[in-house]
């Protein structure tokens, strides 16, 4: 299935900020992250992840650090920051109320049937 552009940029930062809210992270497990929760649905590209988390860190969301782990290869990990966490929260109040809205609108008025296991 595609999934609009439009949703998935809209969806991207506070789906970032929840996965950093799990622990710290670098950019590839970010992706296989995504690609997880989404059942394999959701395919970002570096070229979509790296602009957001450089955006996120300049808006003090999260920090990066350099590291070398066992395995020998240097890797730049992310950490949420308190102002993220703060973000984060912000974006689930948000993402609440469209989701409840969409909820009544597909199974509450006959529209659309509801879907199941979805929202």
């Amino acid at each position: 299935m595609h999934i609009d552009k439009d949703l998935v940029a809209a969806s991207a930062t506070p789906m970032v900020l929840a996965i950093l809210a799990e622990g710290e992270s670098y950019g590839y497990a970010i992706l296989r992250r995504v690609r997880e929760l989404s059942g394999g649905e959701l395919e970002w590209t570096d070229g979509m992840l790296y602009p957001l988390l450089h955006r996120l860190r300049r808006l003090g969301y999260v920090t990066t650090e350099w590291r070398t782990p066992p395995e020998g290869r240097r890797r730049k990990y992310y950490a949420i920051t308190g102002d993220g966490r703060a973000a984060l929260a912000e974006h689930q109040r948000q993402w609440a109320t469209v989701t409840r809205a969409l909820r009544d609108l597909w199974g509450g008025h006959g529209l659309l049937p509801a879907i199941p296991g979805g929202v």
